[in-house]
C-alpha cells in the first residue's frame, strides 16, 4: 500500500473549515465535498484509457476515454458526505453502500447493510470514508470487497491516525490510500486527535 498525503493549499484551507468546531453544518458539508473532489483528481491519475474515434466540428480524430467502470463505496454513514463531490468529476460512477459502525465498547466493526452494483468485481472501486481511526471498519470493507472478487481498490480518506493506517497497511498492502492529513494519533476513546470530531454527526447535524 502506498500512502499519498495530499498537501495542497486548497485542501489545507478547506480542512481548516472541517476542524473548526464552530463551522456550521452547511459549510462543513460543502468543504467536505470540495476536498473529496480535489482528492479524486489525484487518485484517478492511474486509471487506464482507451482510444475512440470522435468527430469534431472540423474533422474526425482519435480521443481518449476511461477504459473501465468505476464504483464508489462509501462506508455508511459518514462516507456519504464525500460522494457528491466525487460525482461532480465522475458522474457515471456507480455507488455501492456498505454499512459498518464501530462498537464503542469493543472498538470492533459491526456490519449492518450492503448493496453493491452487479459488476462491482470488474470495477475500479474507491472506498470512501472521512475518518480512518482504528482501521477496523476499513479492513472489514476491504475484506468484504475482495471476497466478492474486487481486485482494483483505492481508499479515499480525509483524516487518519498513524495507528489505523498501519493496521490497514499490514492487512492490505496492495491497496493505496489517498488522504488529506495524517494526525497525531488516537486518544483514550480511540478518536483521532486533533481530528475534527464525529464526521457523521457534523455532516448530518445529529449532535
Amino acid at each position: 500500500m502506498a500512502v499519498f498525503e495530499l498537501k495542497h493549499p486548497l485542501i489545507e484551507h478547506k480542512l481548516t473549515n472541517l476542524r473548526n468546531k464552530n463551522t456550521d453544518t452547511k459549510l462543513f458539508r460543502e468543504s467536505l465535498n470540495e476536498i473529496a473532489g480535489l482528492m479524486v483528481y489525484e487518485a484517478t491519475k492511474h486509471l487506464p484509457l482507451k482510444e475512440i474515434e470522435t468527430e469534431t466540428p472540423i474533422k474526425k480524430t482519435r480521443t481518449k476515454v476511461l477504459d473501465e467502470p468505476i464504483t464508489l463505496v462509501p462506508i455508511l454513514r459518514a462516507g456519504l458526505g464525500m460522494i457528491d463531490g466525487i460525482l461532480q468529476l465522475l458522474p457515471n460512477a456507480k455507488v455501492g453502500h456498505l454499512g459498518v459502525y464501530r462498537n464503542e465498547e469493543t472498538l470492533e466493526p459491526v456490519y449492518y447493510y450492503a448493496k453493491m452494483p452487479a459488476n462491482v468485481a470488474e470495477s475500479q472501486v474507491f472506498v470512501v470514508d472521512p475518518m480512518l481511526a482504528t482501521g477496523g471498519s476499513m479492513i472489514y470493507t476491504l475484506n468484504y470487497l475482495k471476497e466478492r472478487g474486487v481486485k482494483n481498490i483505492t481508499m479515499l480518506c480525509i483524516i487518519g491516525a498513524p495507528e489505523g493506517i498501519k493496521k490497514v497497511l499490514d492487512k492490505h498492502p496492495d491497496v493505496d490510500l489517498y488522504i488529506s492529513a495524517i494526525d497525531e494519533g488516537l486518544n483514550e476513546n480511540a478518536y483521532i486527535y486533533p481530528g475534527l470530531g464525529d464526521a457523521g454527526d457534523r455532516i448530518f447535524g445529529t449532535k
